[in-house]
């Protein structure tokens, strides 16, 4: 892959043979940023894990305690009083078959979908739309759930999704280039703590083997995956 001047110029202020400790790590992704826009700051981990095992999968969410500091556009899929309390939460759009009509007609315009229970007749036909996309709502994930009003409520504050991939990395948000450095620190040590919770029983080894994080326009640094794990691991007590 070939990248422009302004990428190979902040590339230098990266030492690639250097595993950053945290301290280092966040204030050298502020000097990675020159975008005129307000870059996302994103995390990968790569995990020991073989995802092609069931027992081996690793997907959750977890609230961000400083949240994402970007519009998450919620759908809800629900009916009867539960469509008014998705919409007293602040959901962007809420509906169930005209819902299920328009996606099916092509409009993706949202971030989220959570799921009533009670709905999914209608949803699960939906799967092969909105599967591929990461869209479709999941007990697992809490996006199907009778609970519509805290879900979209959490979600809003700054609930995440996340999900190992076929080849074991699993990717996520850390928030805005303007948040400051104790804010992206808290976010990221959650982040590994919901995903140290849920390691899987019967993986035996290595857990998590690299750490990065970015800038959305920027090249990455590598952390410490021992520091990083023992700090959420504090944070946990």
């Amino acid at each position: 892959m070939t990248h422009g001047k302004r990428y190979r110029d902040l590339a230098t202020k990266i030492d690639t043979s250097r595993i950053y400790p945290l301290a280092e790590a966040l204030p050298l992704i502020k000097e990675t940023s020159s975008a005129k826009f307000d870059e996302t700051v994103d995390i990968g981990i790569k995990l020991g894990v073989d995802p092609r095992k069931a027992d081996q999968m690793v997907r959750g969410t977890v609230s961000l305690p400083k949240g994402t500091g970007r519009k998450v556009r919620v759908l809800v899929f629900a009916k009867g009083d539960k469509e008014k309390e998705a919409k007293d939460a602040g959901a962007d759009f809420v509906g169930l078959e005209d819902l299920a009509e328009r996606i099916q007609g092509g409009w993706m315009d949202f971030d989220v979908a959570v799921a009533a229970p009670d709905t999914m007749s209608v949803v699960g036909k939906l799967g092969k739309l909105l599967g591929p996309r990461g869209l479709m709502p999941s007990p697992k994930a809490g996006t199907v759930t009778f609970d519509v009003g805290p879900a979209v409520t959490q979600i809003k504050q700054g609930r995440i999704q996340f999900r190992v991939d076929r080849t074991g990395n699993i990717h996520g948000i850390l928030g805005k280039m303007s948040f400051s450095e104790e804010d992206l620190r808290r976010n990221l040590l959650a982040f590994v703590a919901e995903l140290n919770r849920l390691r899987p029983k019967a993986f035996k080894g290595q857990y998590m083997r690299s750490v990065y994080i970015s800038a959305t326009m920027g090249p990455s640094i590598k952390l410490d995956v021992k520091e990083i794990a023992e700090l959420a691991r504090k944070q946990e007590l």
